[in-house]
């Protein structure tokens, strides 16, 4: 390139004068170029070095497509099995569910004179929160450690602001004096904790969703026939409510109401 343009100053340059001057501006013209260009002094263009960094940025480029972590699918929460549809032919009792259960803690509500709070252990993750009208005819002390029977798939509800999640099943009857007493229905001693009671004589109990008893109003159709018979023991419709150890019964009331 230096002997080109040294070549063509002199050959039109018209008295040849200073050939000097105008090499000098064009070694520094070159000199910038090849500074622009990453050249050294003297060396030629070539495919070569303009190539040279191709496979490096190639590399890179796979590289940084190498080191991009996978994006991992969510995982999808596993689906809810069907319900099977209620039973609707069997006896009303049975769509009910009745637990065995055990008071573990019990406190005096603080707005509601005939209020009992309880936790009642039922066999689940957790014990139930339960309010029960029972102040008049149960001593705090007395609540702790009762054993009872819950009914457990019913809609839970606020009473005076705490919310029971069931309610405890009690026989009732008037006595001499035109007072009302009420006692619990209780089941064997050894009965497993969250053992579900059957009815002699009838098939074994598919209980309904709780929203399936409120709307069929399933515990007042069971109500009525719902009794202790002249031994104490309960009964629906002359059905025993039975545990694997035995009946349940209320101590003392005889052909009582249950509710």
């Amino acid at each position: 390139l230096r002997i080109f343009f040294q070549t063509n100053t002199m050959m039109n340059s018209p008295n040849n004068s200073n050939p000097i001057n105008a090499l000098d501006l064009i070694d520094n013209a070159i000199a910038n170029l090849e500074a622009k260009l990453n050249l050294a002094p003297g060396e030629s263009l070539s495919s070569e070095k303009n190539n040279s960094k191709s496979p490096q940025i190639v590399e890179e480029k796979n590289n940084n497509n190498q080191q991009k972590p996978k994006k991992e699918k969510k995982k999808q929460p596993p689906k809810k099995a069907k319900q099977a549809p209620p039973n609707h032919d069997q006896p009303d009792i049975c769509k009910l569910e009745f637990k065995v259960g055990r008071i573990v803690k019990a406190w005096i509500h603080p707005d509601a004179d005939k209020l009992y709070c309880e936790e009642i252990e039922c066999g689940e993750e957790k014990p139930r929160q339960i309010a029960s009208g029972l102040r008049h005819h149960y001593t705090l002390e007395e609540m702790q450690g009762q054993r009872l029977l819950v009914v457990s798939n019913l809609k839970s509800k606020k009473l005076a602001g705490f919310p029971s999640a069931g309610m405890v099943l009690c026989a009732a009857q008037e006595n001499e004096e035109g007072k009302e007493k009420v006692e619990f229905v209780e089941p064997p001693e050894n009965a497993p904790i969250g053992e579900i009671i059957t009815f002699e004589g009838l098939p074994p109990p598919e209980p309904f969703s709780s929203s399936q008893v409120e709307k069929k109003k399933v515990f007042l159709l069971c109500a009525e026939g719902m009794k202790t018979d002249a031994d104490g023991t309960a009964n629906w419709n002359g059905h025993a409510f039975m545990t694997s150890t035995g009946p349940c019964k209320s101590k003392t009331i005889k052909n009582g109401s249950m509710r």
